[in-house]
């Protein structure tokens, strides 16, 4: 059984099957609706039912309140049709976006490497090209597709049916400890996606700074190749931060990219390594890294943020302490089962 979902202002209608969620038939259309935890806690993705009945699911009291029930509000990522029904949701067009409708790829584990101590990077050959905008990310099926985990896409759409995921080992996750333990080369997996609005405005004329921390690295990547692959001329900086040099994935790929092209800059940050190492780069967090070089004065560019939670804000706060403000900054977050409890709105709309 099935019920038409009509979106407002876009005036769209589309299908939505028995037991799918609003913001999965949504998505699955190519329309996309802002959210973030997809556990019906953050709020992120609240709607107004206009017209019709809905299942309010899992959806915390704290995020939904009861008065806010009351009033026809309901969450997106929980909320199922019980009729044929009407919403209105915030949707800002974007001209950099595009509207991709989100699929499922089945696909074959071809490689998996162990990129630092805690990060394996693993590679899949899916059986269809996936097309998505650098900086996406897709949802993986884990232990046989009995749940799923979210994982920026490292590499850049250029690779077609090739698809590599960072993955850092959380303790006692147990998704990441199932793919860092178990998964198997030649085992058959299934991804979904492209989601998210994390990606580069190419029209924008500003110079380009990522900021990244952990297995963070995997967005502006991703982001980065597409942009030299392209040949963007515009400046770009990549500062990226890990604990130590053990941690540090990928230096060398990206001083060989800096060698090739004037226009990229790589700044490499490292938080606890010892002291009496010979490391000659920065020593500090990535938001310092980032104050020192480039004098605490940022205008002029737009920012892109990947990493957890505390580097994040701490980069925040430097930005506009270095005069760049709401508008100019993009930030890419993922909420495991560990945080996703204090996950709250986003204090800015894009960030």
């Amino acid at each position: 059984m099935s019920y038409e979902l009509t979106i407002e202002p876009i005036g769209q209608t589309i299908e939505v099957e028995d037991d799918q969620t609003i913001l999965d038939a949504a998505l699955r259309a190519g329309i996309w609706l802002p959210h973030a935890c997809c556990h019906g806690l953050c709020a992120t993705c609240k709607v107004s039912v206009i017209d019709g009945e809905v299942d309010h699911g899992e959806a915390s009291s704290f995020a939904l309140m009861d008065f806010e029930r009351d009033e026809g509000k309901t969450l997106a990522c929980c909320a199922r049709l019980q009729s044929d029904v009407t919403i209105e949701a915030e949707i800002e067009e974007d001209p950099d976006a595009e509207s991709i409708p989100v699929r499922d790829f089945p696909g074959t584990v071809t490689r998996i490497e162990s990129l630092t101590p805690t990060i394996k990077g693993v590679f899949i050959e899916t059986d269809e090209p996936m097309h998505f905008q650098a900086g996406q990310y897709i949802n993986f099926f884990l232990e046989g597709g009995e749940y799923s985990r979210a994982f920026s896409l490292a590499n850049p759409p250029s690779t077609g049916r090739a698809v590599e995921l960072n993955i850092r080992i959380v303790p006692g996750g147990r998704g990441t400890t199932w793919v860092h333990e178990k998964l198997q080369v030649g085992d058959r997996v299934k991804l979904s996606g492209p989601y998210g609005r994390f990606f580069v405005r190419k029209s924008a004329p500003e110079s380009l700074l990522f900021m990244a921390g952990g297995s963070g690295l995997s967005s502006p990547r991703s982001m980065i190749a597409d942009l030299l692959e392209a040949g963007d001329t515009r400046p770009m900086t990549l500062v990226y931060g890990q604990r130590n040099r053990t941690e540090l994935y990928y230096h060398d790929e990206f001083l060989a990219l800096a060698g090739r092209h004037p226009n990229f800059t790589y700044v490499p940050a490292l938080s606890d390594e010892p002291a009496d190492s010979d490391w000659n780069g920065f020593r500090g967090f990535v938001h310092e890294a980032a104050k020192a070089h480039f004098d605490n004065d940022f205008r002029g560019h737009k920012a892109y943020l990947c990493g957890p939670p505390m580097m994040i804000d701490a980069c925040i706060t430097t930005l506009m302490q270095g005069r760049l403000f709401e508008r100019d900054i993009y930030t890419e977050k993922f909420f495991s089962a560990a945080d996703v409890q204090q996950v709250r709105s986003p204090l800015f709309r894009n960030i």
